[in-house]
């Protein structure tokens, strides 16, 4: 039975995020009213405490957890411990606090990162546990990834409505621009439009290139969510993506002719390509809940740079 969210009290956490800003604008779009949306930042409750979980879930008919600590190959080399522990501990806790105070439905959103580094192509959700993930990601990806055990342990035990959803690579308007840790599409969208600005001749980029990804442009990523918060109820994680992917190299080459940047692209050896390969069997999406991608890789990316040159730049 679908369940109609406009007459649910709904915690969404990471709400002020890059993605929690789109399932907020889709759930209002939904006919959820804004005052049933509790979407706490991380000021106003520390999820790593227990208390701070007890509190967000009081009242709540329906929690989407999105909040989470997360970056680029660069961040996750540097902070792998603050990576596992702060995703871990949050996710747990508030599951636990949801159980407790009889919340229907628990939405966690894990991450692709969970994938073993060598998932054979395209990854199958019952390849999760076929091996270790990609090192630079391994923190990351078993915090969250731990999460879909309690979610399916606390189905089976307590009979708790909690569903498990693994998105693929998220990019689109409102992303994270840093040098530091941004992903690979606003870290590209960031250096070839300050290398127009700057004059610069070259561009350096990360790996060989030749590694691939898949992306999902982030409303279509929102979308798939709240179809699933309204329609999916098993203890099967169910992929959320495009079931497209791109060569590094040639996503570079596109950004750097959208960004209308006329210099070289360098690629530096000596860092990591991360994971070799990925892309989403994404048909238990389309199958459980109808879900499918609307939007092209060229289509996003435009619309990332129109609003990365209109709202960062200008």
């Amino acid at each position: 039975m679908s369940i109609d969210l406009s007459r649910k009290r709904i915690l969404l956490t990471g709400g002020s995020g890059f993605l929690g800003a789109y399932v907020f604008e889709e759930l209002i779009w939904r006919g959820v009213p804004d005052r049933s949306i509790f979407t706490p930042g991380s000021k106003e409750l520390d999820l790593r405490k227990w208390e701070s979980c007890v509190r967000a879930v009081k009242n709540a008919d329906i929690v989407i957890h999105l909040a989470a600590r997360v970056g680029g190959i660069g961040f996750n080399l540097k902070y792998p411990g603050e990576l596992f522990y702060d995703n871990a501990v949050m996710g747990i806790q508030l599951m636990e606090a949801a159980r407790q105070a009889g919340v229907e439905k628990f939405v966690c959103v894990g991450t692709v990162c969970a994938y073993p580094r060598l998932t054979p192509v395209p990854f199958k959700e019952e390849d999760l546990w076929n091996g270790y993930p990609e090192e630079t990601n391994a923190s990351y990806g078993i915090a969250k990834k731990a999460l879909l055990v309690q979610a399916q342990s606390y189905r089976k035990q307590y009979g708790f409505n909690a569903i498990y959803l693994l998105p693929v690579n998220l990019y689109g308007p409102g992303d994270h621009f840093s040098v530091e840790d941004a992903h690979v599409i606003p870290a590209l969208i960031l250096k070839f439009s300050d290398a127009n600005l700057k004059k610069l001749p070259e561009v350096t980029a990360w790996g060989t290139g030749n590694a691939s990804r898949e992306f999902l442009f982030v409303r279509d990523a929102a979308r798939g969510i709240v179809d699933a918060a309204e329609s999916y109820d098993k203890a099967d994680a169910v992929n959320l993506g495009s079931g497209e992917e791109i060569k590094i190299r040639d996503l570079a080459e596109m950004i750097k002719d959208m960004t209308g940047y006329k210099g070289g692209i360098v690629w530096d050896t000596s860092r990591p390509d991360g994971q070799p390969e990925r892309r989403l069997d994404v048909s238990r999406a389309k199958t459980e809940f109808g879900f499918q991608a609307t939007t092209t890789l060229e289509e996003g990316i435009a619309a990332t740079i129109k609003w990365y040159t209109e709202t960062v730049l200008s």
